[in-house]
């Protein structure tokens, strides 16, 4: 334990990228299980600064999701739309005026001595026409659909990792750079009218693979290095006939795949120029919002099945709740059936698309599962009161 505790002293903070030490080694909780999680807090804005201004005030959005958290109290979580500003001051606000402040329906104030957060792709002008609209750039969705990923604005929707262990910074594996057409196979999309491709070679040679980014960031846990496998791929919508967003959230899924299979892999370069995947002995998790449920909805299943199906993946119950079960029956009612398990969903996307199982917790086959869940309560329940800040709900596995 104290050789792990001893690494803050070597935690370095980088410019573009930090994994931030908030508290003396001592907070760190001595215990041989780790509650790992992810979340989709919907803590956006429209508006570069936008989030910061919300948490300045009394955000009750924000108090529902730091109750959420403060209920579950998980060891490390992924928080997906999150959004990024360079100083760091939405995390910092949201951290001390929020998780740290007991909330109602919360519990204990919740601290987390380490984090980790890093610039995305989201609103990051390409300078290409990546729509094939005629035009580069512009306004509103015209340049969120231009940019590297779909964003109003730089760092919209971006990702925060939040944890109670060290964060082996020197470590750190970021593939925000990594281009699409490296990836072997990739999917590349076609016009369906002419047979062509989508994009010229100029514009898709340039191409980033990852719509927010893919990171590995290694925490120096008491089970030892876990390598927590971070992202959030582009939801399969939002495209035309040629269905770009579909390919790339497939993609997107498989690097991880790719990530995990081993051999020589010269082309899977992450930011800093190390090339290579994952090594075999390595402990991980896999989380975010991945944007693909096994069954429902519009992805290519193939892709998350290929991921929860690898012979590195711990299998485990599928996590549930009892308001997943409720909403989705109720969809059915009204015509919007899951054919996947209805309380497996962790999120409802309305009348259209109902429930989805799109949010996911998949530990290394290292580990063994102890319980896991999606904060979810049924209507009537007094937790149901804090679960509605976002239309994603927390999933959480615990691991020895």
């Amino acid at each position: 334990m104290n050789k792990h505790i001893l690494l803050l002293a070597l935690s370095m903070l980088c410019a573009a990228c930090t994994s931030t030490p908030t508290a003396t080694p001592s907070d760190a909780p001595a215990t041989s299980r780790l509650r790992l999680a992810t979340y989709n807090t919907s803590l956006y804005s429209d508006e570069a600064g936008g989030l910061i201004r919300e948490l300045q005030g009394d955000s009750a959005h924000a108090r529902k999701i730091a109750a959420v958290l403060q209920q579950v109290r998980p060891d490390l979580v992924l928080l997906n739309e999150f959004d990024y500003d360079d100083a760091h001051r939405a995390a910092d606000l949201f951290q001390r005026r929020y998780l740290e402040t007991a909330q109602p329906g919360g519990g204990e104030p919740l601290h987390y001595a380490y984090r980790y957060l890093a610039p995305v792709n989201t609103g990051v002008p390409s300078g290409l026409d990546i729509d094939n609209d005629g035009t580069v750039g512009g306004e509103g969705r015209a340049h969120g659909n231009d940019a590297w990923g779909y964003g109003l604005h730089p760092g919209q929707y971006g990702m925060l990792l939040l944890s109670r262990y060290p964060i082996d910074d020197a470590a750190v594996r970021s593939f925000r750079l990594l281009k699409w057409s490296a990836l072997p196979n990739a999917v590349r999309p076609l016009d369906p009218a002419s047979g062509q491709p989508f994009w010229s070679d100029a514009v898709w040679s340039q191409l980033r693979l990852s719509s927010k980014s893919h990171w590995d960031v290694p925490v120096q846990t008491p089970l030892g290095t876990l390598h927590v496998l971070a992202s959030h791929p582009t939801p399969p919508a939002f495209n035309g006939p040629e269905k770009r967003n579909v390919a790339r959230n497939h993609d997107e899924l498989r690097l991880w795949k790719e990530y995990l299979d081993g051999g020589d892999k010269p082309w899977l370069c992450d930011d800093r120029g190390r090339c290579g995947g994952l090594a075999a002995d390595a402990r991980f998790v896999i989380v975010g919002d991945l944007n693909n449920d096994p069954v429902d909805g519009d992805g290519r299943h193939e892709a998350i099945l290929e991921l929860l199906e690898h012979p590195r993946v711990l299998r485990y119950p599928t996590p549930t709740s009892t308001g997943a079960e409720q909403t989705s029956l109720a969809h059915a009612e009204k015509g919007v059936a899951r054919r996947g398990a209805p309380r497996q969903a962790t999120g409802d996307f309305g009348p259209r698309s109902g429930t989805l199982r799109l949010d996911y917790v998949l530990p290394s086959a290292g580990f063994s599962h102890l319980g896991s869940g999606v904060f979810w309560p049924a209507d009537g329940n007094p937790e149901a009161g804090i679960a509605d800040g976002s239309d994603h709900h927390l999933v959480w596995v615990d691991v020895d």
